[in-house]
């Protein structure tokens, strides 16, 4: 396997954060995980065990049903909550029986597991230390650039939310109003100009959902529409469904939801022109969302894509369907993928221009593996070679 400087690499990586005009990001669950909250697995393991009587008898039918199909992996909880949503469909939520689940016992696992859901995730993130998203959310807010700040996540928790409201960083999400903030697509189909005071605001979209929307049903037509709550105390009391990983077209089709309009926008934003797009956190598993990050990496050569992985085993997955991308660039712990070649880090201090060069925030001599593949790190590496430490620390104060 060829080897590969990683000195060199993280002197290219450090001009690039310099130079780029527009910086995006896409935050996997791998960010928050870095944080304590739990990933897709563990979040799937706590809600079977918080599951009694019917509701837990009907997930257990749902499991082993997708269990006989998907064999090359372990069943998650968003593949479960997509399965029931399409027994709700195909029963139309009635006493009819999919592989022995009714559509109304559907309808009333679904809304336990996205409760349960959210139950395990907030009190996860009453003791998360989010000091380090704080510190990273500053550092995106006070970078000089013309262009808007686009943040793209798959995470349905509010450490994000948390992070910018508690540093009071503005930001939007596509939602207005007070009361129940409805969803307004117009705001995000166009891009912002020079002179809109909010060019500068941190853009954030949340394509699998969040834990502050609800579905809320129009009296007049029936139709479903997405609303955003704030702070909620006991999610268990509102009537309302939440929506989490939203895989069904529950609503009217001719107003696009917020899942809809927002992978809209990650392909148009894509396609904008120069950009540095990094990924953190996400593993690619999600077809849709590669499906997109692939076509754009075809059709627009000024787009330069970096991903940081926690594992190597992710790099090597990756590199088997990107080989011949020139402009995507993989960070892994002991293993890359650069200009389309897959090798092993290389690291020699005898690259150092100065005896007083640091490398701690990037490799651990200890280990010798690249760090920044943890949320924490990179965040940490962003800060450090900013030179603007002092003044993002007093941000996320």
């Amino acid at each position: 396997m060829d080897k590969i400087n990683l000195v060199r690499e993280i002197r290219e990586l450090k001009t690039q954060l310099s130079y780029s005009k527009n910086i995006g990001f896409f935050f996997g669950a791998g960010t928050s995980c870095a944080l304590g909250i739990p990933n897709v697995e563990q979040l799937t393991a706590g809600i079977e065990a918080k599951l009694k009587g019917d509701l837990l008898t009907n997930f257990g039918h749902v499991k082993k049903d997708l269990e006989t199909y998907i064999t090359t992996r372990k069943v998650n909880i968003e593949d479960i909550l997509n399965h029931i949503r399409r027994i709700r469909e195909l029963t139309g939520e009635t006493a009819k029986k999919y592989e022995g689940v009714s559509g109304e016992n559907a309808r009333l696992l679904d809304k336990e597991i996205c409760n349960t859901i959210y139950s395990i995730i907030a009190e996860k993130e009453e003791a998360a230390n989010i000091e380090n998203t704080k510190k990273f959310f500053a550092w995106l807010s006070l970078l000089n650039r013309d262009i808007s700040k686009e943040v793209f996540t798959t995470n349905y928790d509010l450490i994000i939310e948390k992070s910018l409201e508690g540093s009071q960083i503005p930001y939007f999400d596509g939602f207005v109003g007070s009361y129940e903030p409805f969803f307004w697509q117009e705001s995000i189909d166009q891009f912002v100009s020079k002179n809109d005071m909010t060019q500068n605001w941190i853009r954030l979209w949340k394509i699998h959902g969040s834990l502050s929307w609800f579905w809320k049903e129009d009296p007049k037509t029936k139709a479903q529409k997405v609303i955003r709550i704030g702070k909620i105390e006991n999610v268990s009391i509102g009537k309302n469904e939440l929506v989490i990983y939203p895989s069904k077209e529950k609503y009217d089709s001719s107003k696009k939801q917020p899942f809809v309009a927002y992978f809209d926008r990650l392909k148009n934003y894509l396609l904008s022109g120069e950009l540095l797009f990094i990924f953190t956190g996400y593993s690619f598993s999600d077809q849709h969302i590669n499906e997109i990050i692939f076509n754009c990496l075809r059709q627009n050569n000024r787009l330069t894509v970096l991903v940081f992985f926690f594992q190597d085993a992710e790099v090597d997955n990756l590199h088997k369907h990107t080989s011949a991308y020139m402009n995507l660039n993989v960070f892994g712990p002991t293993k890359a993928i650069i200009n389309g070649n897959l090798g092993e880090w290389e690291f020699s201090k005898k690259e150092f221009k100065s005896a007083t060069e640091k490398f701690d925030h990037y490799w651990n001599d200890s280990t010798k593996k690249f760090i920044l593949g943890d949320f924490n790190s990179l965040s940490n590496f962003l800060i450090t070679n900013s030179g603007r430490k002092e003044a993002i620390e007093n941000i996320a104060l």
